[in-house]
């Protein structure tokens, strides 16, 4: 959306503001779990599973923690509960893994770097020892739980990263409160404290590895990477006194009260990364700017995630159904000569150049995985190299890529 009064209507109106029950705990036999895997094929199939119970829980989960933080700031003293920081301490420990992982000298490319996979093998690996250390968590949802907690990381084959990934870890928190693990008096702490943590960690893992945004929209995209912390941001800000979304074009409200909001937190971390304005290279975040109040950004960003993600093929044909999030339609046998499911691109085709698929339908180039794009941190990184040695950024001949 170029028009800033089109974007502005479409963020002001949604209905999928209201308020569902919390996710109800489950008591699972043991030998119910079962290993996730990609179901979702067809717009037939999509159409079902947004007609499903698991739809239905996930929109309820992501309703009913924006209710809960309304006004709450990050800084805030939120009650952490013993369950809710074990989780906490998992997330340090992906960090200091992520430290332990040097990226490798690949200099000579501005895609994602080969060490990711190493570092996500890792995680794999340490995966069930970590979730051991979850108070009365059950041995035998190990291998259901672990594929979210490990997809929630990034795609190990194409090294990237985006809301499909950030739902992996949405479903890990969902499958943790459907085991009795989180109880509603988590919930606040699960968006300030957990969820917020693993944004923190998400950008250490974009910045060591240069991981690509996956399914990329580009520059008419909300982020490169995420969307919860924009819609809960947004949920953090309404009612505030002063803070208007226009108030993201202050460089000192932003500066000041990051620490404070997730939505300015994510615009700060944009600013430092990207060059030119935000008009230049975030034109969606710059139209929803014009919205009069963080009610509306607030409940048009959720009418935009049931659009943008939970709508989309190309992030639901990734998305994983198990025991706790169950598939409740039909499953077609793929189709003939089709990759399996441990393959990066499962369920599509990519039509162009040597990302054919075979024996599927055809779709248009970026309809699925995106146009393979550069990290910001290694167009920032490449340009900071060419300044260093006194390479102009500018001049004849040369294009400028604000947004690159």
């Amino acid at each position: 959306m170029s028009d800033t009064t089109s974007a502005s209507e479409s963020v002001a109106t949604t209905n999928g503001n209201s308020r569902d029950q919390a996710t109800a705990p489950v008591q699972s036999p043991e030998s119910s779990f079962v290993p996730p895997r990609k179901v979702i094929l067809t717009k037939e199939q999509l159409e079902a599973f947004q007609a499903s119970k698991t739809h239905e829980t996930i929109v309820s989960y992501i309703n009913t923690l924006n209710e809960c933080v309304v006004g709450v700031k990050l800084t805030d003293d939120v009650p952490v509960s013993p369950a809710v920081q074990s989780v906490l301490n998992i997330l340090d420990r992906i960090a200091e893994t992520a430290k332990g992982i040097p990226p490798v000298d690949n200099k000579a490319s501005r895609f994602g770097n080969p060490a990711f996979r190493t570092f996500y093998d890792k995680v794999s690996e340490i995966a069930p020892e970590l979730h051991r250390t979850i108070p009365e968590f059950p041995e035998a949802a190990i291998p259901e739980i672990s594929v979210y907690f490990e997809e929630s990381w990034g795609n190990r084959t194409r090294i990237d990263y985006g809301s499909g990934m950030e739902l992996n870890f949405l479903c890990w928190m969902i499958c943790l409160e459907k085991l009795g693990i989180f109880k509603e008096s988590d919930h606040v702490a699960l968006v300030v404290r957990v969820f917020w943590r693993y944004i923190e960690v998400m950008r250490v893992l974009q910045s060591t590895y240069w991981l690509e945004p996956a399914g990329s929209h580009g520059v008419w995209g909300l982020d490169d990477y995420h969307f919860l912390p924009f819609l809960w941001g947004a949920a953090q800000l309404r009612g505030h006194k002063y803070i208007r979304p226009k108030s993201i074009h202050d460089s000192d409200t932003v500066e000041e009260f990051s620490k404070h909001y997730m939505y300015l937190a994510c615009i700060r971390f944009i600013n430092s990364v990207k060059t030119a304005s935000l008009r230049w290279h975030s034109p969606m975040l710059d139209d929803i700017s014009a919205v009069k109040t963080w009610d509306k950004v607030n409940s048009g960003l959720i009418k935009m995630y049931h659009a943008e993600v939970l709508g989309k093929l190309p992030v639901m044909q990734h998305f994983l159904f198990g025991s706790l999030l169950p598939w409740e339609g039909p499953m077609p046998p793929a189709p003939e000569g089709a990759p399996g499911q441990d393959d990066a691109h499962w369920g599509h085709a990519h039509a162009m150049g040597d990302r054919g698929g075979v024996g599927q339908r055809e779709v248009g180039w970026g309809d699925c995985c995106g146009i393979p794009v550069p990290s910001a941190f290694a167009a920032k990184e490449a340009e900071e190299r060419r300044r260093n040695a006194g390479v102009p950024l500018s001049g004849p001949g040369i294009r400028p890529v604000p947004f690159d």
